[in-house]
């Protein structure tokens, strides 16, 4: 029995893997994190870089799809997919032993198209229907524009991972929209619900590194005592939305037609600043109807030195306090939280330009 187990079997947290790479598909690696209580993967443009960057085993492919006439960025979404169908592969048996509430793989749209609604849903859906798994959700950012679309998604039956969700605003708005969703398509005349997912990946650490520095900025005793907080804080009153908005009278007529929970799912939990245990956005953030996604060496560390114990809904006055102290000292958290998203779409979209960049050149050297 694993640390990753304990927190399913004991908290009902499920841990997921922040990454995916052609090697760990192919040696048995990724098989062995399931093996040891891994329960889905996420990936994102930025994984997708890193992966392709490092390796050659995406050169052969690359050059085949080329001879084929592809174009560049239809050649990178192939390398995509088929990593993608081969985690699902590995995942699928999980998913079928848990009724369909893990073994999920997410792959995340272009982030080019994170402020156009249309064809964000133009491409969401021809992603689900290219992949055509059930445990395959497609990453959706929280922009306002994607919005729509992520309700429309669920509406039509597709399965979705609602990404960079930064502020207790915009997290509401996600609930709604899959609440939204989800009604239009029972009065569409559908009666059984139960095959649609969704979580919502609310990111963390991002939160700290930037509150801190401005934090540092401000200088004075009541601001630096605040640092490295704000996260976690904000987390859990996440979590108390997720909480009252899915033991509402309103969720439980949905649930009546078999409508899963969207699940809070804590996202960017490696911690960024050094001096910071290492573990702060895992060990903090543990709680039933919950998701941690991981980078493996987040894994790593809590399988060597995690504690699992339920804490999600642990202080929620001092958090929601903590929160409250940061407008005394002169920090908008609105103001943040809605740079950290301009700041997180930009980021995904420069590694999608930078990669197809790569792809040019190896194709043309």
């Amino acid at each position: 029995m694993t640390k990753l187990n304990e927190l399913y079997d004991q908290c009902h947290q499920s841990p997921w893997l922040d990454n995916i790479k052609r090697s760990w598909l192919q040696d048995g690696t990724l098989k062995g994190l399931v093996d040891s209580g891994v329960r889905g993967i996420t990936s994102n443009p930025t994984i997708f870089t890193n992966a392709i960057e490092s390796s050659d085993l995406y050169d052969s492919q690359t050059f085949e799809l080329h001879h084929k006439g592809l174009t560049v960025e239809d050649i990178y979404w192939e390398l995509v997919k088929t990593d993608i169908n081969a985690a699902l592969d590995v995942l699928n048996p999980l998913y079928l032993q848990s009724g369909g509430n893990d073994g999920f793989v997410s792959i995340e749209v272009s982030p080019t198209l994170a402020y156009n609604t249309a064809k964000t849903l133009e491409m969401a859906k021809q992603l689900h229907n290219d992949i055509n798994r059930p445990n395959l959700l497609v990453k959706i950012p929280a922009t306002q524009q994607g919005l729509s679309a992520i309700e429309e998604m669920i509406y039509l039956g597709n399965s979705v991972n609602v990404t960079l969700i930064f502020s207790l605003e915009r997290y509401q708005q996600v609930i709604d929209a899959y609440l939204n969703g989800l009604e239009r398509r029972l009065q569409s005349g559908v009666s059984d619900l139960s095959s649609v997912n969704c979580v919502a990946s609310f990111f963390v650490s991002r939160l700290d590194t930037l509150i801190d520095k401005k934090l540092d900025e401000i200088g004075s005793l009541e601001a630096i005592e605040l640092k490295g907080k704000t996260a976690v804080s904000q987390a859990k009153v996440a979590y108390q939305l997720f909480k009252d908005s899915f033991e509402s009278e309103r969720f439980n007529n949905l649930a009546t037609h078999g409508a899963k929970l969207q699940r809070p799912l804590w996202a960017s939990t490696s911690t960024k600043n050094p001096n910071y245990d290492d573990l702060l956005y895992v060990n903090n953030l543990i709680g039933e109807h919950t998701v941690n996604t991981m980078p493996d060496v987040t894994i790593k560390a809590f399988q060597e030195h995690g504690t699992v114990d339920k804490t999600i809904d642990v202080d929620i006055d001092v958090a929601t306090t903590t929160l409250k102290a940061l407008g005394d000292v002169g920090i908008s958290l609105d103001d943040v939280t809605q740079q950290l998203e301009d700041e997180g779409v930009k980021s995904f979209e420069k590694s999608f330009v930078d990669l197809l960049e790569v792809l040019n050149n190896k194709i043309n050297a």
